[in-house]
């Protein structure tokens, strides 16, 4: 049974400039215009926002930190540096913490590596996405296949913990042509790969061309194929799917920040438009900050971070449990799921485990090697 995540705070940093803005993405990102007081003034913000949340939410221990985006890879070492000082002072660790940076592998942002070491970020995540130039180009990447594997290199040197990000399941992609690439990729000597299946999110430029039938991404029964052939790839070369997208060579080498986060864990989120899990006043509470950078900077300054502040029902709570922990190899407790009325013995949690969509393992039940290609029709039969 995995250990509750009792009263430690992660702390999520959405930092949403971008050089480029890639076709497929839907997150909360912007073009980087060289808005240097902009982005001083929202590294100001962020420590006024982190400020004022732990004033909230009282003495906590810090369990991990984030920077998301976005590419926060872009943001300058020395404001990395002050958010983590800040974040240790807020929120006293127990002892070293997992800090995790989300980077672009161009030759310009590996000449930050170093500084962000220096900084305080000891775990690299690596959107590396593709090893060929056409299919980098055709997803709008902003670095080439070569400077990706140089990237990679450099940062193996500056951080104990590496992580790529590679996309699959892209338009004209073969089977063959899937396992090679990812099989090269594994030669680069990072200990987690995130692999994720190209998902075309409607309000994106991908998303505009699949409406006009100018892209077409592959088929179920393909997208089926290349999720298999991703599972065995990893699994001959010691990456256990400790989570549906997430692949680890061995326990150590999971990622501890999302670890807290499926397993329920409050967690403070800063930065334009990013989410947070708090418990205030007893109750598990949904934060949500103003997404526009300006919005954001003028309401912190006001003391109004949030956009949305919602105090979560013990069904909400439970439901986003089991929506997350099932995407996990440790499952959800089944009293999660006897929160919403959902028994092992009957109905429609005891037909899932029947059929070898679920198992049960003590008071746990996790999604099985055959559920977790289909969790999300899983999920929708408990859920609705």
């Amino acid at each position: 049974m995995p250990p509750h995540p009792g009263s430690d705070v992660a702390l999520y940093v959405h930092w949403p400039y971008c050089a480029r803005i890639c076709p497929y993405c839907d997150f909360n990102v912007v073009r980087d215009r060289g808005k240097t007081a902009e982005q001083t003034a929202l590294a100001d913000a962020i420590l006024a926002d982190l400020e004022a949340q732990a004033a909230l939410t009282g003495s906590r221990r810090l369990a991990s930190i984030f920077f998301g985006g976005g590419t926060p890879s872009l943001m300058a070492p020395e404001a990395v540096g002050r958010v983590i000082e800040c974040a240790r002072t807020l929120f006293p660790p127990r002892g070293d913490i997992e800090i995790t940076l989300e980077a672009n592998p161009t030759d310009a942002e590996a000449g930050r590596f170093a500084a962000l070491s220096d900084a305080g970020i000891n775990r690299l995540s690596i959107g590396v996405q593709a090893l060929d130039d056409a299919s980098l180009q055709a997803l709008g990447r902003n670095h080439s296949a070569d400077e990706a594997r140089r990237a990679v290199a450099v940062a193996a040197r500056a951080f104990p913990r590496l992580s790529i990000d590679l996309i699959y399941a892209r338009p004209d992609q073969s089977v063959a042509e899937w396992t090679d690439e990812l099989k090269q990729a594994l030669d680069m000597g990072f200990e987690h790969v995130s692999p994720y299946q190209l998902t075309i999110e409607p309000t994106t430029a991908f998303g505009r061309a699949f409406a006009r039938g100018t892209l077409v991404p592959p088929d179920e029964d393909l997208a089926a194929e290349l999720y298999e052939a991703t599972q065995s790839v990893l699994e001959t070369a010691g990456f256990e799917a400790y989570e549906v997208s997430n692949h680890a060579r061995g326990v150590a080498a999971r990622s501890a920040h999302n670890l807290h986060v499926w397993r329920g864990g409050d967690y403070v989120g800063v930065g334009p438009g990013a989410h947070g899990r708090l418990t205030l006043d007893g109750a598990r509470t949904a934060t949500v900050a103003h997404r526009r950078i300006a919005d954001y900077i003028a309401n912190v300054g006001a003391g109004a971070p949030w956009v949305e502040r919602e105090t979560q029902s013990l069904d909400e709570a439970a439901e986003e449990r089991i929506l997350l922990g099932l995407r996990t190899v440790e499952g959800v407790a089944v009293t999660d799921l006897a929160a919403l009325n959902l028994s092992p013995d009957e109905g429609r949690l005891a037909d899932l485990l029947d059929d070898g969509f679920l198992e049960r393992a003590g008071d746990r039940i996790a999604a099985t090697a055959r559920g977790r290609p289909v969790l999300d029709a899983i999920l929708k039969a408990l859920l609705t």
